[in-house]
């Protein structure tokens, strides 16, 4: 039956029409907007560069003659609002208008800044307040818009409270075109207060501006605020960087200690005259020159602190206090007997691994505290205290830059750096060059790599072995035999992983660490194929120990390296001791980087070594993980017997008698090619963590762990 159509098609020729004629409309309009668009663009981009052209990079040279401004009576800023946290008087909504993750800094142009009769604010500005913009104008985060600026810094003169007019140094802060009550304004002082009261911030009416002061106590301090800088010293440059012999326990050099302290150093160095040395001005205007006390030796300064191993930190009229600096470019380490004291930077710095903290009620204890310090701790707290001083604290410039990294940090917390990148020298942090997370996902599983030349039996057996092992993902068989194909994979093992067999060009162990792309799991169990003995718990577990360190050689054969006096050369051992400093990779999990790290940045002629003696590839494996990480291997399981039962002696490379000979050697060679010895010795061992107690194996994950 045949269903007429119910649209005429007159109806379907009119709605045809409509059609074009909308898209003819459309057509028009995006037409227009074209046109519109390239007529405006040009006039956009003429006004952009004639806004940009007006902001020009300031110059800091001619200080001496610059532009004054007259203050007006009435400007005036509100007072300093001592509740500030980054939270409420910090607008984040001013930074990232560049585009970029990083906080850009508007310093002010120099103006000479006076009041109607033509007094000056302040003094001229000081070598050390120039050298500071001058570092800030030099770095990556200045800005030359202030429009897009994210901290605003005033070029006034506020290091020195003594030099200031404080009303008409906080009148010309409130002048400041963008200064809206100080938020995110920035002001530098070291040196707050006047006398009598010596008040532990700067007394200017700063709002809501950022403080970077160097008297901060506990009560003045506002945490995640304000940032604390130390009290600069250029005389602390002075010191020569000499392994001075430390002939002193302790010195206390610092000039104007209250008197009670002293009582109680005099009394000390009645008990501890050959530890204690005491000294004190001999010219009341030649910083640079010290006596003994009681007597008329004079001492350069600060040169004298190298002969001292601990340097006394006490408060003065003001918190902050030269002696700090000059003690840590001395490399001795500073005894702080300041209660309350902010340090500098302590909200990055950790001081207790540079300094030594005494309550000043505890003065008493000062040289029972010290004689218990080990040398050890000595060492360490030396080396950090010299990493400190130099990074952080050498210079103006690095005070500046530290600050303003500070508040980068605050900022950008997602970009910011972590507690080792502020406190820990290069040589102490983990170069871990993985960058995985504490613990490797389970679900990923690991690929079982096994190198094999003939052995059949064995390798079936082997992959029997490993298909019970829950975490296996694939097994790869690196098949190293040209002169005879391998077997069919019909004649395999059938189990429910998939297996690959990948045949090599030449025969050389190397091929077992060739970052093949069939490996598609970050760990592999590197084994071979006659080590038939573990069990499928012992394999799991190894896997889950790995996991918690994937950095590492995580494995089961272990031996170790000792230096032979006799022959004057390492020596390869493989004898049963409490240490080991080698897991073999006849049986171990690994990263696959290091497998991609292997095959192209292991020195050639460690490579060439290996495959012309067919020998030593594991060992030149642990001496690059080792050489990377500063890490030593981890042994799983009792384990110590690896023997392939089903092995005639005559096939198994390790029956050779010049095997040890030859692997002594290989040691000896590493050595010599990596310019060091990395491998590191550990008394450790991984078990299951109910192993061996008498529990019930139904309470156990881990039964069938192997026995000697």
């Amino acid at each position: 039956m045949t269903i007429h159509t119910k649209i005429p098609i007159s109806k379907v020729y009119n709605y045809t029409h409509n059609t074009s004629l909308y898209k003819n409309f459309f057509f028009l309009v995006f037409i227009v907007l074209i046109i519109t668009t390239f007529a405006v663009l040009p006039r956009l981009r003429i006004n952009i560069g004639d806004e940009s052209s007006n902001f020009k990079k300031i110059t800091l040279t001619n200080i001496r003659n610059l532009p004054e401004f007259r203050l007006i009576s009435n400007s005036v800023s509100l007072p300093r609002n001592s509740e500030c946290t980054h939270w409420d008087c910090f607008n984040i909504y001013k930074c990232g208008r560049t585009g970029h993750d990083r906080i850009a800094v508007y310093v002010y142009p120099p103006k000479k800044y006076v009041d109607e009769q033509g007094f000056p604010a302040t003094e001229l500005m000081s070598k050390e307040y120039l050298a500071l913009l001058q570092a800030v104008v030099n770095s990556k985060y200045y800005t030359v818009n202030p429009h897009e600026a994210c901290i605003f810094i005033p070029s006034i003169d506020t290091l020195n409270q003594e030099r200031l007019r404080p009303n008409l140094t906080s009148k010309a802060l409130s002048s400041l075109p963008f200064w809206n009550n100080g938020e995110n304004h920035l002001i530098f002082n070291m040196i707050a207060g006047n006398a009598p009261d010596f008040s532990s911030v700067v007394d200017l009416t700063t709002g809501k501006a950022l403080i970077a002061g160097a008297d901060f106590n506990r009560y003045s301090f506002r945490t995640n605020f304000d940032i604390s800088i130390p009290l600069f010293n250029p005389i602390a440059q002075m010191v020569e960087k000499n392994h001075h012999r430390r002939s002193w326990l302790v010195t206390c050099s610092q000039l104007n200690v209250d008197v009670n302290y002293l009582g109680v150093l005099h009394k000390l160095s009645l008990r501890y005259s050959d530890s204690l040395l005491i000294l004190d001005a001999c010219h009341r205007h030649n910083y640079t020159k010290r006596c003994r006390e009681n007597s008329n030796e004079i001492v350069n300064y600060p040169a004298i602190l190298q002969n001292s191993t601990f340097c006394l930190v006490f408060r003065g009229e003001r918190i902050g206090q030269f002696a700090l600096l000059e003690a840590l470019a001395a490399n001795c380490i500073p005894v702080i007997v300041m209660d309350g004291a902010v340090l500098p930077f302590s909200n990055v710095i950790d001081w207790k691994r540079a300094a030594v903290f005494i309550m000043e009620n505890y003065l008493h204890t000062l040289m029972d505290v010290l004689t218990k310090i080990s040398p050890q701790r000595i060492k360490q707290m030396q080396q950090t205290g010299r990493f400190l001083y130099d990074s952080y604290f050498s210079s103006i410039e690095k005070i500046a830059l530290t600050t303003l990294d500070i508040i980068q940090d605050r900022v950008y917390p997602h970009w910011s750096k972590i507690y080792d990148d502020w406190n820990l020298r290069p040589e102490e942090k983990n170069t871990n060059p993985l960058f995985l997370p504490l613990t490797a996902p389970k679900s990923h599983g690991f690929t079982a790599v096994i190198l094999t030349y003939d052995r059949i039996d064995s390798l079936y057996t082997l992959i029997d072995r490993l298909s019970r092992v829950p975490s296996l993902m694939k097994v790869i068989v690196v098949w190293n035999n040209q002169k005879k194909n391998p077997p069919p994979l019909s004649s395999f093992p059938q189990i429910q992983k998939p297996v690959k067999v990948i045949k090599t060009s030449a025969n050389k162990l190397s091929n077992r660490f060739y970052p093949y792309n069939e490996i598609e799991t970050e760990a592999i169990l590197h084994i071979d194929d006659d080590i038939v003995m573990l069990t499928a718990d012992e394999v799991e577990f190894g896997f889950e120990v790995w996991r918690e360190f994937p950095d590492r050689i995580v494995g089961f054969p272990s031996r170790t390296h000792r230096w032979d006096n006799v022959t004057n050369s390492w020596k390869y051992e493989s004898e049963w001791t409490n240490e080991i400093s080698m897991v073999l990779t006849g049986a171990a999990f690994l990263h696959k980087y290091w497998s991609f790290l292997y095959t192209t940045a292991m020195p050639a002629n460690i490579r060439e070594l290996v495959d012309e003696h067919m020998n030593c590839e594991d060992i030149a494996m642990n001496f690059l993980v080792a050489n990377v990480t500063n890490k030593p291997p981890i042994k799983v399981t009792p384990r110590k017997k690896f023997k392939c039962p089903e092995c005639v002696n005559n096939e198994m490379l390790s029956a050779d008698e010049g095997h040890m000979i030859e692997r002594s050697q290989c040691v000896d060679r590493f050595v010599k090619a990596f310019g060091r010895m990395p491998l590191k010795s550990v008394e450790f061992r991984a078990d299951p963590v109910l192993f061996k107690d008498p529990f019930p194996e139904k309470l156990k994950r881990f039964n069938d762990i192997g026995s000697l």
